[in-house]
């Protein structure tokens, strides 16, 4: 027991140095490794083990609202980046560049994609000639790189995973449909999936993703009560359309500017999953995700029987569990750290006293709570655990969310929770920039989505007392 204590201590408290508690996590937990690339890290097979269950849900639902997936080039032409003006903006402190192939220097400068929007235009200047063409739903899974000073494992990193959905449209109707329909996909990933609590709504024009008339997103609140934006989801309208001269004949054979949309979500969802429901002890992940999801312990391995029954139940649950025996040397309670710390959501113990009542011991990691269920009874079990594991998880996250989320009347109410209490932070806007800025200034805050649900918290923009217009969700951030 004494390397079990050790192992959990070498977890600093998260309440001791938030930071410091994530960062042991994600190493110790063998999610990730530094390189000698600033920014960039090794996803080790156990942090890639999480994003492959991740994308296999995804791509399911992807596929099942008529989406294929394709893969566009990792470079960028200068000029075909430059054709948007706005996007280009947006992104340029930002790119990476290539100047040289080989030893000799290009003619024109290739960026690496920080996001491929100019791609799938020049793309589809070339595909979409009629409305028969229309719509176009793709989507990709690739890595992207975006030039980030500061950087943490997941969160922000210099070159990350991601899919990107674009999609292509007759009407601006059909493309603001699928922008709202995959938002939803992403709210419902994350609630049913990751059992992870989040808030829809729009970004304010600050906050826009760079080209888009509206961008729209998931806002989820961490254990130390910052914002993490979860996915987003962009409507273009025909501005990409326009830049591009992508251009299709209609049904009244007249020559109309499609619409676009596109819609991502990386690996930071990762340090979401470490965020919203980890603990002292390691990572806590809900079911749908883990790469274990029932880790079996023997008991008195010496014991004749033991192993060989360990190994009976292994078989017969990997038929429709992702099951990991550990019949290794480690101690029981060496082996109860390292899968608690690993966040494993079922254990489950076998030993000679258990054989003799055909039965075995559950714990689960999200509580702690001891079963003792019998061995036929087993398969039929084990979902129902699961079941409550999510349940448990997600109700702990609502609650939190609950307990740390403020309504503010007046700027002196929001600077004093901003100040003070860690969480969201509903108040009043009236719709201008300037108070969005001011509220980032004084109480370094800022706007996370004006939510689709509305409440009326006053009458008054927090800022300025002028007529407020919508009521926002504020809040620090990652």
């Amino acid at each position: 027991m004494a390397q079990q204590k050790k192992m959990v201590e070498e977890i600093t408290s998260m309440d001791e140095d938030f930071a410091k508690w994530y960062t042991d996590v994600v190493k110790k937990a063998e999610l990730i490794e530094y390189t000698s690339v600033k920014g960039c890290m090794v996803i080790r097979p156990y942090g890639f083990a999480i994003w492959e269950n991740i994308q296999q849900i995804l791509n399911s639902k992807f596929k099942a609202t008529g989406h294929e997936n394709v893969c566009m080039p990792m470079f960028i032409t200068e000029s075909l980046l430059n054709k948007e003006k706005d996007h280009v903006e947006g992104f340029a402190p930002e790119v990476a560049w290539v100047e040289h192939g080989g030893s000799e220097k290009l003619e024109e400068r290739l960026c690496v994609r920080p996001t491929s929007e100019t791609l799938f235009c020049e793309h589809y200047a070339n595909i979409v000639h009629s409305y028969r063409d229309l719509p176009k739903l793709y989507n990709q899974w690739v890595s992207v790189v975006r030039w980030e000073k500061t950087t943490r494992p997941f969160l922000r990193s210099r070159e990350f995973l991601w899919q990107e959905g674009h999609t292509i449209h007759a009407t601006s109707e059909e493309a603001r449909e699928e922008t709202i329909r995959m938002l939803n996909v992403y709210a419902d990933f994350c609630e049913k999936y990751l059992a992870i609590p989040v808030i829809k709504g729009v970004k304010t024009e600050k906050e826009r993703f760079a080209g888009a008339e509206d961008t729209y997103t998931i806002e989820a609140l961490m254990h130390d009560g910052k914002a993490l934006q979860s996915g987003t989801s962009h409507y273009f309208g025909d501005g990409f359309a326009k830049a591009f001269d992508i251009q299709f004949s209609g049904k009244d054979n007249l020559q109309h500017f499609p619409f676009q949309t596109s819609w991502g979500m990386s690996t930071r969802i990762i340090g979401a999953i470490i965020m919203t429901h980890g603990d002292d002890n390691g990572l806590v992940l809900p079911p749908a995700v883990a790469p274990i999801q029932i880790v079996i312990v023997p008991i008195a391995a010496h014991k004749g029987g033991v192993n060989e029954k360990a190994e009976e139940l292994r078989a017969k649950l990997s038929e429709k569990f992702r099951v990991k025996l550990d019949s290794s040397d480690n101690s029981p309670g060496w082996k109860f750290a390292e899968y608690e710390m690993k966040g494993v959501p079922l254990r489950l113990e076998i030993g000679p006293k258990d054989i003799e009542k055909d039965q075995c011991v559950i714990v689960r990691r999200d509580n702690g709570e001891k079963v003792f269920v019998p061995l036929g009874e087993l398969e039929e079990k084990i979902p129902e655990l699961m079941q409550a594991v999510h349940d448990g998880l997600y109700q702990k996250a609502v609650d939190r969310r609950a307990e740390m989320t403020f309504t503010a009347r007046d700027f002196e109410e929001l600077k004093d929770i901003a100040d003070n209490k860690p969480g969201f932070i509903k108040a009043m806007w009236c719709g201008d920039r300037k108070c969005e800025d001011q509220l980032k200034e004084t109480a370094g805050i800022t706007s996370r989505c004006i939510p689709f649900e509305q409440e009326q918290v006053s009458d008054k923009c927090v800022c300025c007392g002028k007529p407020a217009k919508h009521m926002l969700y504020w809040g620090k951030a990652y």
